[in-house]
This record gives structure tokens, sequence and C-alpha cells, in this order.
């Protein structure tokens, strides 16, 4: 464990944060979006922490990305001024009512993958406020969401003439979720965009926002299109991350302190289950969870407050520091980190937009 007396004597299970490990991080992305010549928009949904964006923003990130308008707010109205929320918006009253209250405070990009998304946003009149634009989602192989590079300029015309200013283009490529595909992810994104802006291009719009990247596919990203990138994960690190090859344990930022409650001949129990650590499971993920200080450890079994761990053997009583799959699905499962501090000193830091999923 930490030398930190607090986070020694802290109630477990607790999610704490090795500060010197996040500072690390923040800066080292920084540093490499800098060399690439790419802005930087973190995505918050990661931690949800208002002190976290902050000193994301001050080691040069340009804006942040949000997963949803209550997001957004939290962030606003705690002082970031430029935030896209990266996802199609379909306004109904109370999310245009939400939207409206963010544009006080903040300049916004939106995500529109359809036209009748878009009519519905013009319809709000928010997009006269000189405060709201727009990015074209493309589908550049995650297949989840957005529309073929190709036909990205058809709409985006399509939406400049109901009323919005269309800005530009963005993706995601989550196909990158996997050992074998980093790379490949990173070069579909590449190409897709290339497609994407030439198409915005043929109709007489610039795109002067694109943006993609993920966390997983960062490494391999092409700067020659895109001008910005929007990875999440990277702050804390995650077991998802270590086993995906993208970060080494050394870099992971987030774990959560559990307690050895019960032991067997060949497994453990800890205190900490899916209600703390989420229950995500990649097709890649060798468990639901590594412990940071014994690699050869695995998390085989989650009940709602217990985890079953295997290949390791330690004492009733026992501290361990547990690495989430997912450490996205861990935050928002929390009300607050424990910080442990270089100095030995911890102190607690609220999630302070936990549970702003809508």
């Amino acid at each position: 464990m930490k030398p930190a007396s607090t986070v020694a004597r802290a109630p477990t299970p607790a999610l704490v944060i090795d500060e010197t490990v996040l500072d690390a991080n923040i800066a080292r992305m920084a540093d490499f979006t800098a060399r690439a010549g790419l802005s930087l928009r973190p995505h918050v949904k990661t931690h949800k922490s208002i002190e976290i964006a902050r000193r994301q923003l001050a080691a040069g990130a340009v804006g942040i990305t949000v997963a949803t308008l209550s997001e957004a707010l939290i962030f606003s109205e705690a002082g970031c001024t430029d935030i896209f929320v990266a996802y199609p918006l379909w306004l109904d009253e109370t999310k245009a009512e939400m939207l409206g209250r963010v544009l006080e405070h903040s300049s916004v990009l939106v995500g529109v993958d359809s036209l009748e998304g878009a009519v519905q946003i013009a319809g709000t009149g928010l997009g006269q406020t000189g405060r709201l634009t727009v990015l074209i989602e493309i589908d550049s192989g995650h297949h989840r969401s957005g529309v073929l590079p190709a036909e990205a300029g058809v709409l985006a015309r399509a939406v400049r003439d109901a009323g919005l200013e269309v800005t530009g283009v963005f993706t995601f490529p989550g196909h990158s979720y996997s050992p074998a595909t980093r790379q490949s992810a990173a070069q579909d994104e590449h190409r897709a965009l290339s497609v994407a802006v030439a198409s915005l291009a043929d109709q007489g719009i610039d795109a002067h926002v694109v943006s993609g990247g993920s966390t997983p596919s960062l490494e391999f990203t092409e700067p020659s299109v895109l001008t910005e990138v929007r990875p999440g994960v990277y702050v804390f690190g995650d077991a998802q991350q270590w086993e995906l090859g993208t970060i080494e344990p050394g870099t992971i930022a987030l774990t959560a302190i559990a307690t050895v409650v019960s032991r067997s001949p060949g497994h453990l129990i800890l205190d900490a289950g899916s209600k703390v650590l989420g229950a995500d499971r990649g097709a890649y993920s060798t468990g639901y969870g590594r412990l940071l200080d014994y690699p050869d450890a695995r998390i085989s079994a989650l009940s709602e407050h217990h985890a079953t761990v295997t290949g390791v053997a330690l004492e009733r009583g026992a501290r361990v520091r547990v690495v989430p799959n997912h450490s996205c699905a861990a935050v928002n499962l929390a009300d607050e980190y424990l910080v442990a501090s270089p100095d030995g000193s911890a102190r607690w830091w609220p999630v302070n937009a936990r549970g702003r999923n809508r």
C-alpha cells in the first residue's frame, strides 16, 4: 500500500488516486499531443472530477469532452468554457432546457448524425446563441452511431441549411478495444476522417475541427487529418488498458483498496464486488480485475459486494490494491476518491458528476 496513513486506515472498499501518477499521466498526454501537433480535449466521463478537469486544462487541454448534458452542466458551472457533447443529441424539453443552461456558461460543440436530430436542435433556437456549433459524427468502424464517411458532406449541408453552424466531423474508433485491432482501428479512423473531410469540402464546408482518438488507438494515430483527440482513460489507466498493452502497471493511478475477508484453498475473498469495481469484462480480459501488487493474481468471479481472487495467497485482513477492468464504470459507482499525495498525506475529493447519466 501507499505510505499515506489515512489511506492505510481508510475503511474498505474505497477508490484511491495516486496523485503523483495522476499528474504524470496528465503531463505525459499533454506532451504527446503537443508534439503531434494535436489539440487535446480529454473525456471527463472517466473521472467525473472538477479538480482533475482543471488539472487537464492547466496542462494545455483546449476544452473537455462529456458523455451527457448533465455532465456538461456540472463542468460548465465549475468554469469549463469549451465543451463537446460527443454523441448524437436528441433534445426533449428537459434536455433542451439543460443545454440552454450549459450555453449560459460555455461554448458547446454537439454531435449530430441525422437531419432529424439537427432539426430538433435548430427548433429550440439555441443555435442562434452564437455559442452552439455542430460536428457530424461518422462511423469509422465501430458501427455504433454515425453516418458513412462519404455521406458526411450531404448531411452537413442539410444541417447548415436547417440553421446550425457545422464546424467539422468526429468519430470514435471504439473497435480499438482489442489487442489485435488497436493499430488497424487507428488506420480505419484516418481513412474515414479523410473521406469525411473531403465530403464536407465537396459541399463547400471547411472542417475546422476533425476530432477522434481513443486511449487504445492513440499510439497509432495519424495526425495529418486530425485536429484534436479525446482520450479519457489515460488519466487513470485500468486493467483493460493494462491487458491491451497501452500502459504499464506503474502508470495506473486509480485502484480500489480492499480487504481479504475470507480465504479457502485456492482462492481469497475481498470486500469489493461489482458495486465498487463495476462488472465490465472485455472479450480479451483475463478476469474481472487485477491486483496491482500481485500481477499473477486474477479476480475470477464477482458478486455484488465480494470478489473471488485466485493466483495469490494472503492472510485475512490483508489490504490490496485492486485495478478495476474499466475505471469509468468504477468511478460512476463512487461518491468520492481518497487521494494519496506525494508527502504521505491523503484527502478526499468528490466525484462531482457521479450519476449524471442523462
